[in-house]
This record gives C-alpha cells, structure tokens and sequence, in this order.
C-alpha cells in the first residue's frame, strides 16, 4: 500500500487506483521489467528462476511474509520467523545454485541482508545459545573507553562463526526446499517470464493453498 502511495503521488494523483497497486506488486513481489537495461532471454530466465526461488520459499514456510522480501529483522518477532524469513531471503541464492549450479552476482543484496539479520541475532537479540542472555547493542550511540568494539577478539571469532552457521542453515534447508519442488520452481518461473510480475493466485495453483493460512471471514470490519 505504501509503495502504491508512492507511485501515484510521483505521478501527481489525487488517489490511489488499481494501476498503482499493481505496479507497486511487480516493484515489490519479483517484476522483471527493466526500463533502463535490455535483458536478454538467458538473464530474464536468471532473474526468473531467482525472484521465484524467494516466492517459493516464502510460500512454503509458515513464518514467513508470502510474496514479500525480507529487509531488516523488525522488533517483536519470535526466533521461527526471524529464520523463515532468513530461509526465504536465500531462495533466490538458493533457485540459482538449484537449477543453474551457480549464483550470479545480483544475488549479494540478499546475502547482505540475512547477514545483517544473523548478526542482530547473535549480538543485539541475544538469540544464540553459544554466546546466551546478552547483547552488544548500546542504545545510548555510546561506546564506554572508546572501544571499537565491546567484546575480545575471541568472542569476536566466535561471533563470526555463529553468525556464518546460522546462514549456511538456513540457506541449506532453502536448497532442500527447491530441490524437493524443482519442478514447481521452474513451472512458477514461467509464469513469471510470460506475465513478468507473479501473484497469491499463480502460487495457489502450483503449490494449493498454505496449510498453516488461516482462512478470515469477511466481515464489516475487515472488508
């Protein structure tokens, strides 16, 4: 909704029409569209099977936002959403190494978000078992004896390697995930070649309705 704001007020609207929601989903979900750049049908394939590795994962895990890229892990959300949505930001990664047996490096942005993820839970959430109830943060913006940093070079090290384990298992079970579902992978990359933006709809078909999505009733309060 916000991102739909933003396009009709670039365009100087009054209001918000269906033009501008479906034009913030294609910005938003996985469009293919590229204004600037000519894409040849080998990297539009690339882009697909990437932006359909997200939508997958997402779909299939209970935890995490369908549809939606992860960017920061907001206050208040519980130790299984933070990792399904990790798990969901590596499916582009992991659809690349999956059908194509190589990552391109359009994928970076992803690693450097879950990596920003890993890092908050290991330092500031204090969600690791191996360094326990504490965390690094100072929300204060202050650092007491000017330390650059407030731990020993061998919590740093142990620090470093939570953080790439908790990655590479997440990544692990996005693998697993696409592997299981290769062929609806693929069949969902399709469809988004050919309408270059996916929606709910073209998941349902392929993957049948989320087993944990529980159905909401309309009612005047929420139609």
């Amino acid at each position: 909704c916000n991102e739909a704001a933003f396009i009709a007020a670039r365009k100087d609207k009054k209001a918000v029409d269906k033009q501008d929601f479906l034009d913030a989903v294609d910005r938003i979900v996985g469009g293919l569209e590229k204004k600037n750049k000519i894409v040849t049908p080998e990297e539009k394939r690339a882009i697909a099977i990437h932006e359909a590795g997200h939508a997958t994962v997402s779909w299939m895990l209970e935890h995490a936002a369908s549809l939606v890229k992860v960017t920061i892990v907001p206050r208040g959300q519980s130790l299984e959403q933070m990792l399904d949505e990790m798990c969901a930001t590596m499916g582009g990664r992991a659809a690349e190494k999956v059908i194509f047996n190589k990552i391109s490096t359009g994928a970076l942005s992803d690693l450097e978000k879950v990596t920003r993820q890993a890092r908050a839970m290991v330092t500031i959430y204090g969600l690791n078992d191996k360094l326990g109830n504490i965390t690094y943060y100072d929300s204060t913006g202050q650092s007491d004896y000017n330390f650059s940093k407030p731990y020993s070079e061998e919590t740093a090290k142990v620090i470093d390697t939570e953080i790439s384990k908790l990655i590479e298992e997440q990544y692990d079970r996005a693998i697993h995930l696409l592997e299981t579902n290769k062929e609806k992978l693929v069949q969902l990359a399709d469809i988004l070649i050919e309408k270059e933006v996916i929606f709910k709809d073209d998941l349902e078909n392929i993957f049948g309705k989320r087993p944990f999505e529980k159905e909401t009733v309309a009612t005047p309060e929420n139609t």
